[in-house]
């Protein structure tokens, strides 16, 4: 039997499978998007100075905690990040790099809008160390992204895309399916145009009506009309799948497609169950600090986090995750991908091993594979990804 110090050590290193990266947030956007329950904010003056040294503050303190780390990954997201001066994203990055030994390959992706891109700026965030654009343009059609509240125009979108894929080698966009009105031969059509543009990624998802968002109130009053059936829906999911395998784009995550070697590596280490810093208002974070895996969050409003990092620390809440809930989070986060989880490494989170006779009966149903000691889901097995997990971790 370990003992409480080996065990430490042993699940203090576990972060390590899934390597560290950085989240910033960037809480302002022009418009509030009416599915949109992301923590953004509409504001019509911005002190981008001020923000800038609450920003540096806050990785000063971080990189205390997480000396001589190296640092695989950067994530600018939003609110809308293409709103921030290119030169408050250089000094951020100039900072990381002083504070952390970064990966040769390091992966510093910035968020976009389309109604935010001058060829310029974009031009300006990369000689400041971005090198790779994740735009939200959500819709290839116009009807459809007044529906969603966009602000931007297909044209503009376009436009947009041109502008990032002749200044970065990487660049993924974000579409929404499932959408009001949406016809399975209107979203294949849209999808396979889709494809004709991308470079190496793609993000689609399905539309989630969430509490608390405009959509949410009008669902909740009957208002929210023309959203597809069920069976449309699943339907629009698989299609989804085999179209972009037919261009090469893999589905290494329910939502998120990639030709090899471009899987956003940011977003890898949330579902491999990696360390990741987060700052600005409303960020998350998991931190292995002394042996021990904390989750973290800062203040979700604006000026009460920025008051909070400017007094010396913008979290708001850190508590320890014990054993179970580390093993739950790493079920939930590394099922969502192709090439699934490893069972013994589960097994040393967790203390026992998953139930031989739930995973049998998931298998018998073609919803799971294993092999070599590595769980995954099935094709059939991610579209019904909640139900699975809920098997396997119920009881």
């Amino acid at each position: 039997m370990r003992s409480p110090s080996s065990l430490r050590a042993v699940l203090g290193e576990d972060w390590q499978n899934g390597g560290f990266g950085l989240y910033i947030h960037w809480p302002f956007c022009q418009a509030k998007c009416p599915y949109c329950d992301f923590n953004s904010h509409v504001s019509q003056e911005i002190d981008q100075k001020r923000w800038l040294r609450a920003y540096l503050s806050e990785l000063d303190r971080v990189a205390e905690q997480t000396q001589g780390r190296v640092l695989n990954t950067v994530f600018f997201g939003g609110g809308t990040p293409s709103l921030m001066e290119p030169d408050t994203v250089s000094a951020i990055l100039e900072r990381v790099r002083r504070l952390w030994p970064t990966a040769n390959d390091l992966e510093t992706t910035l968020e976009a809008n389309p109604g935010s891109v001058e060829a310029g700026r974009f031009r300006a965030y990369r000689d400041g160390g971005v090198n790779r654009i994740s735009m939200g343009i959500q819709a290839l059609n116009d009807d459809d992204l007044q529906r969603l509240g966009r602000i931007h125009s297909v044209a503009e979108a376009k436009a947009a895309f041109s502008i990032a894929r002749e200044t970065f080698d990487r660049v993924s966009f974000d579409l929404i399916y499932a959408r009001q009105q949406q016809t399975l031969e209107s979203w294949t059509a849209e999808l396979r145009e889709a494809l004709s543009m991308a470079i190496d990624h793609l993000s689609l998802y399905q539309l989630t009506v969430e509490q608390g968002t405009a959509f949410g109130d009008r669902y909740n009053r009957g208002k929210l009309r023309g959203l597809p059936e069920e069976d449309l829906a699943a339907d629009m999911y698989q299609i989804t799948q085999d179209i972009c395998s037919d261009y090469g784009f893999d589905a290494y995550e329910v939502s998120n497609f990639a030709r090899t070697g471009s899987e956003s590596r940011h977003n890898q280490i949330y579902w491999r169950y990696g360390d990741y810093a987060g700052i600005g208002p409303g960020a998350h974070a998991r931190l292995t600090l002394a042996g021990h895996k904390y989750a973290v969050e800062t203040w979700r409003m604006p000026g009460k986090w920025l008051e909070a990092a400017e007094a010396g620390n913008g979290e708001s809440f850190s508590e320890a995750i014990d054993r179970s809930g580390q093993a739950t989070e790493f079920l939930l986060m590394g099922l969502r991908l192709s090439e699934g989880i490893d069972l013994l490494r589960y097994e040393r989170l967790a203390g026992e091993p998953l139930a031989a006779e739930k995973l049998d009966v998931l298998r018998e149903l073609g919803m799971i594979s294993i092999d070599n000691q590595r769980l995954r889901t099935t094709s059939q097995g991610r579209m019904v990804l909640d139900a699975v997990l809920s098997e396997l971790l119920s009881g």
